[in-house]
């Protein structure tokens, strides 16, 4: 007799999979393997944190990189000119930031529905990208260096320190484990459910007493805090920001990744970030594809319509396919 493995056990037991082996495999990637892991992380953590506004609640923001942006800056801003910042300081400083932005956009934006949410959202993550941008406030156009990638020291001694790759290495990818396993579990939660109704039927959703305006800030709050989590990750691996991270073409790069990942699921929101990492990686590079990867923007664009219209449920659909 088979022993069957209890139903609760199911959705978690690939991710977890999965999860084990990304931190099994850093002793035998290649220095240039672990950056493109780096980069992949960094941006599925990114995409997640949309994935709970776009795929769970149904608001579509453009502003997203906004806070992606403000967690990167912070974490540049707040660390010592001379030494390495604290982690512990950093990170909940990223996430922090970022969020109380989105608490104030979010009690504009939210007042708003459809196509005029997507517009007011642009417009207040160009304000913030002007604000960086065009004053010398976070170094202007030419951006500002992390001179000490942060530490985690206990007293006198230093238990993580991120400018050992490794370390960076492992750190990013626990960050992604945990944005992973919190978001799921907020799905599962009576407030994961809530904002799913929302999606579906926000009308009803008030006619039942929910106060619909305020999980959907909750939601704008926690997907923002969340960005800024990337933002950290991404100002530690760079050790430099400057304005484009604030930029709506990121927004618009973050958003097509949901999408080509399959919207409405945490794993799509990774795929989505594998593929289009790869994706960028594949089509720049001469030794691959000669002469095109000058052009790269142009075949990564035809390349990503050709999987929209081929696969309208994403990859993540494609993979439920090859399982069943």
């Amino acid at each position: 007799m088979n022993p069957r493995l209890p139903p609760w056990l199911l959705p978690w037991l690939l991710p977890t999979i999965g999860a084990i082996a990304l931190l099994a495999a850093q002793p035998f990637l290649s220095s240039y393997l672990q950056d493109l892991v780096l980069r992949i992380v960094t941006l599925a953590i990114f995409a997640l944190s949309l994935e709970l506004l776009v795929g769970t609640t149904g608001l579509v923001s453009l502003g997203h990189a906004a806070f992606y942006g403000i967690g990167a800056y912070a974490t540049v801003m707040l660390s010592p000119p001379d030494g390495p910042g604290a982690i512990v300081l950093l990170l909940p400083a990223a996430a922090g930031f970022a969020a109380l932005y989105a608490l104030f956009v979010g009690a504009l934006s939210l007042r708003t529905k459809g196509v005029y949410f997507i517009m007011v959202t642009l417009a207040f993550a160009q304000m913030a990208y002007f604000v960086f941008h065009d004053t010398k406030f976070g170094g202007g156009t030419d951006g500002i260096y992390l001179n000490v990638r942060p530490v985690l020291a206990i007293g006198e001694r230093v238990v993580l320190d991120t400018d050992h790759k490794p370390t960076l290495y492992w750190l990013a990818c626990t960050l992604l484990i945990a944005t992973g396993a919190l978001l799921a579990l907020i799905r599962r939660a009576r407030f994961g459910h809530a904002l799913a109704g929302i999606r579906v039927n926000e009308q009803r959703m008030r006619a039942a007493g929910f106060p619909t305006t305020l999980y959907k800030l909750a939601a704008f709050v926690i997907a923002a805090a969340l960005a800024g989590v990337a933002g950290f990750v991404a100002a530690t691996k760079d050790g430099v920001v400057n304005p484009e991270l604030l930029s709506w073409h990121v927004s618009g790069e973050v958003l097509l990744v949901i999408i080509l990942g399959g919207l409405g699921h945490l794993r799509g929101a990774v795929l989505g970030a594998v593929a289009f990492v790869l994706l960028k990686e594949l089509l720049s590079t001469p030794a691959l594809v000669g002469p095109l990867s000058e052009r790269w923007q142009l075949t990564l664009g035809f390349t990503v319509i050709a999987f929209v219209a081929l696969l309208p449920k994403g990859l993540i659909g494609l993979a439920r396919r090859r399982l069943s």
